[in-house]
C-alpha cells in the first residue's frame, strides 16, 4: 500500500510545555496508535464502520483509521475510479473527531484531507475530480469539530456540538441527519428540544433531516451554506 511522507512527520507527542500544563495535551505515538487499533482491526477494515475520537488532537488515531479504510477501498475498487471515489468518500463520512483546541481540529481536518488527496492523486493522477475533493473538504468540516467533549459544546460560543450522520442510499446518494452530540453520548439524559414547527422532539430524533444528495454534489447543496454559518 501507499506510504505517506506526511505521516513520518507526525511522531511529535508534545507541541509545547505550556499546552501540556494548560490542557494535558500529549499526543499518542504511532506505535501505541497501531497497537490500540489492532484490538479492533476488523472494524478499522470496514469502510462503513464509524469511529469517533473525542480528544482527536491533530489526528494521530483518525489518520491511521482513514489510511486503513483507504487501503481496503484501494484493494477492492482501485480498478474503477468512480467506485474508488464513492467508497473513499464513504470512508471519510464515517470518521469523526472533537478537540477542545481549535488549531488541533483545523490541523486534523487538513491532515485527513491531505491523506485523501495524496492517495487519490497516486491512483488517478490527472483524472482526479475537483468535486470529490470539495465533497471531502465539506465532510471533514462537518465531522471534525472544535468542541469540548466533556460539556458537549463549542468552547467559545457554548453552542451544542452537532454531528452529521451520513448514510449511503442507492449507491451514489448520501442521506444526512444531524444529532446533538450530547444525546448520542447520554441517551438516558431526560431533555427535549424543539423542531422547526415548535413541537418537542424525542431525544433520539435528529435535530435536522436533509434531502438526499449525490456524493459529488455536497459542496453545491444546502449543506455548504450551513457549513459557512458554522465555521
Amino acid at each position: 500500500m501507499i506510504e505517506l511522507n506526511e505521516e513520518i512527520k507526525q511522531d511529535k507527542q508534545v507541541k509545547s510545555k505550556q499546552r501540556v500544563a494548560d490542557h494535558g495535551e500529549v499526543f499518542t505515538n504511532q506505535r501505541e496508535v497501531n497497537a490500540m487499533l489492532d484490538l479492533v482491526k476488523h472494524e478499522t477494515e470496514r469502510i462503513d464502520s464509524r469511529f469517533l475520537e473525542p480528544a482527536c488532537g491533530n489526528g494521530n488515531f483518525l489518520a491511521e483509521v482513514l489510511n486503513r479504510k483507504l487501503n481496503v477501498v484501494e484493494h477492492k475498487y482501485a480498478h474503477t475510479q468512480i467506485e474508488w471515489e464513492r467508497y473513499a468518500v464513504l470512508a471519510v463520512c464515517n470518521i469523526y473527531g472533537v478537540d477542545i483546541l481549535e488549531d488541533n481540529a483545523e490541523e486534523c481536518r487538513k491532515r485527513l484531507f491531505n491523506i485523501f488527496k495524496e492517495r487519490y492523486n497516486a491512483l488517478f493522477a490527472d483524472k482526479c475530480k475537483s468535486e470529490v475533493l470539495r465533497s471531502v473538504d465539506f465532510l471533514l468540516h462537518r465531522n471534525i469539530l472544535w468542541g469540548d467533549a466533556l460539556d458537549f459544546t463549542n468552547p467559545q460560543t457554548k453552542q451544542p456540538i452537532i454531528f452529521s450522520e451520513w448514510s449511503a442510499v442507492n449507491g451514489t446518494m448520501l442521506k444526512r441527519r444531524d444529532y446533538m452530540f450530547k444525546f448520542l453520548v447520554q441517551k438516558t439524559h431526560q431533555f427535549s428540544f424543539f423542531n422547526d414547527e415548535g413541537e418537542a422532539n424525542a431525544i433520539d430524533e435528529p435535530v435536522k433531516d436533509f434531502p438526499l444528495v449525490h456524493f459529488l454534489k455536497l459542496s453545491e447543496s444546502e449543506f455548504s451554506r450551513l457549513k459557512d454559518k458554522q465555521d
